[in-house]
């Protein structure tokens, strides 16, 4: 028997999503430099490996992929401080966004692994 309603997949997020998500959330009309390229790959479901200058714009190829596929999105920095500031940017777009460096009590990552778990992050 068949349901009285059939509901498609979600689709895959396009270029023309990324662009609304830099627009609605950074202001920006469109990618700048290699930045386009590098979103296109990781939405189309490739491992990527961006090696860009300072001020190129890395975050943004990684942020925006995470906001618009569903799940985790895991980025792994050396620079605390980086960290810090990124995620406090992230939160205030009303994404969900933590992370875990020797700074965090073990409290504070016990909960940001629990969050994680759950689907939260």
């Amino acid at each position: 028997m068949l349901p009285d309603s059939i509901s498609a997949a979600p689709s895959a997020p396009t270029m023309a999503d990324a662009r609304a998500t830099l627009e609605r959330v950074w202001g920006h009309a469109d990618f700048r430099g290699l930045q386009a390229g590098v979103v296109e790959e990781i939405l189309s479901g490739r491992d990527v490996l961006a090696v860009l200058p300072t001020g190129g714009g890395k975050s943004v190829c990684y942020q925006i992929p995470a906001m618009l596929r569903p799940g985790l999105g895991l980025v792994v920095s050396p620079l605390i401080a980086l960290m810090t500031d990124q995620v406090e940017a992230l939160k205030q777009q009303g994404v969900s966004a933590a992370r875990l460096d020797s700074g965090v009590s073990m409290d504070d990552r016990a909960a940001i692994w629990r969050a994680a778990k759950a689907g939260e992050l």
